[in-house]
């Protein structure tokens, strides 16, 4: 039992709780099914919620005042840095244009069938750790590996439609095959998901590409039509042909690479998701019938940020994206990557470049059969050789704005500028050391001495 439930046990002993207390829902199915649970705790109590978390705070086990939501009978504590839901076993009922139930107390049987899917609904005694299953299906299912909503699949879904959402992704996650009509519920109910947040889609999005099975979620996705709903963008990248060096379409080369990039990184999940959706828009054909998109970097750079800023995506999250998506071309543009390049590449990425690397090299990898895949190598050692002598921090102008006035006479303004990225494109090609400031105010007097319109008169 982990600490914080052990402790929750311990205080509710001689309490109207002691045997009023069961864990329910993930907990509990990832421990019979032997799969590790991340510390998120939901409890289900037939009395109050409310006092049940008033006498964990009382007693000290609980670190933060009980946060109640008085009318779906919720409470929130803090345990052992755990927070636990503690939740008072309910009924519920939908509002047509709201997935915020209206809730009345019920019986354990009752709060069972308003959850999600029957696996979820197996409960576990706190105090003496006895197995329930309300419903009687959940442990069946559980053995059977079916994913089943306790009640008609389509009401389920259109009570609650961000449970569409979570059906794919248990599905991948846990190997469980959908019970027949449960994926063609989701169909008929999908335009519920438009009352669904942002917020809220977004996050279910990033635990699908977290997984191992991140494909396989986004091809549902498309599959069922949610993706229509909630990023359109993607619908025009499937029967998008690409040409000869490519045996997939843009949709299904996208999920080919979501998959080599691999799980664990979400932001690199998403680059890879986005980093060829400028292609249907850009798409070209020659006078020799071969196929281009020029420019398509720059476009689904465009369209990444628009599509990540909707789902409401940290802004910082929103600007690796797209630069990954802006760059991932880059690489492939020169037959020889010269120390002048990874410098260059250096300073414009930042810490994402790592992150580049393992984009380039999952796209590559989802070429034709037969066609020669880039390697990274030579890139990766010549980045390393330039890393270990020029830290990025001083891949920049050995000279300030105001050092560059002060040296020239000029006015604050846009010649400065240009002065200073001069200064900086010398160091990155290599023509100036970084640091040089002297070197840098004699580059900088010869370039004024040839163009004598900018010296100040």
């Amino acid at each position: 039992m982990h600490p914080a439930l052990q402790e929750i046990r311990l205080a509710t002993q001689n309490t109207a709780f002691e045997n009023d207390l069961w864990l329910v829902g993930g907990a509990v199915r990832d421990e019979l099914l032997g799969i590790p649970h991340e510390a998120d705790f939901d409890l289900v109590t037939l009395g109050s919620s409310a006092e049940l978390a008033q006498l964990l705070f009382d007693k000290g086990v609980s670190t933060i005042a009980p946060v109640t939501y008085e009318r779906f009978g919720t409470a929130m504590v803090r345990v052992e840095h755990v927070n636990i839901e503690i939740v008072t076993a309910r009924k519920e009922s939908y509002d047509e244009n709201s997935r915020k139930p209206n809730v009345e107390p019920a019986t354990l049987q009752d709060d069972a069938k308003r959850r999600d899917f029957t696996v979820n609904t197996l409960m576990r005694s706190v105090a003496t750790g006895e197995l329930t299953d309300p419903l009687g299906q959940g442990l069946a299912d559980l053995e059977d590996k079916v994913l089943r909503t306790p009640l008609d699949p389509e009401a389920t879904f259109h009570d609650d439609p961000l449970r569409m959402l979570r059906a794919i992704r248990f599905r991948w996650k846990l190997g469980f095959t959908p019970v027949p009509g449960l994926y063609e519920a989701i169909t008929k109910t999908r335009e519920r998901l438009r009352i669904i947040s942002s917020e809220r889609i977004r996050d279910e999005l990033i635990k699908m590409l977290s997984l191992p099975t991140a494909a396989d979620c986004l091809s549902d996705l498309m599959t069922l039509g949610l993706l229509q709903i909630f990023a359109p963008e993607f619908l025009p990248m499937v029967g998008c042909e690409q040409g000869k060096y490519h045996h997939l379409d843009v949709w299904n080369h996208t999920l080919l690479v979501v998959r080599n990039a691999g799980p664990g990184d979400p932001l690199l999940a998403l680059g890879a998701l986005l980093h060829d959706v400028g292609k249907p828009p850009t798409r070209t054909i020659d006078e020799q019938g071969n196929t281009r998109f020029f420019g398509h970097e720059y476009k689904g750079a465009e369209i990444a940020h628009e599509l990540l800023r909707r789902l409401k995506f940290a802004q910082a999250d929103v600007d690796v994206v797209s630069r990954l998506v802006r760059n991932h071309m880059r690489l492939g543009s020169s037959p020889v990557f010269t120390p002048s390049a990874a410098r260059r590449l250096i300073r414009d990425l930042d810490g994402d470049l790592d992150r580049l690397l393992q984009l380039v090299e999952a796209d590559a990898n989802g070429l034709k059969f037969g066609v020669r895949v880039m390697d990274l190598t030579a890139i990766r050692d010549q980045i390393e050789n330039v890393r270990s002598v020029t830290p990025k921090r001083v891949i920049d102008s050995p000279l300030s704005g105001d050092e560059i006035i002060e040296l020239t006479g000029l006015p604050p303004g846009r010649e400065v500028g240009r002065l200073k990225l001069i200064l900086t494109e010398a160091v990155i090609e290599g023509e100036l050391e970084s640091g040089d400031k002297d070197g840098a105010r004699a580059l900088i007097m010869r370039r004024l001495e040839n163009d004598e319109a900018l010296l100040p008169k």
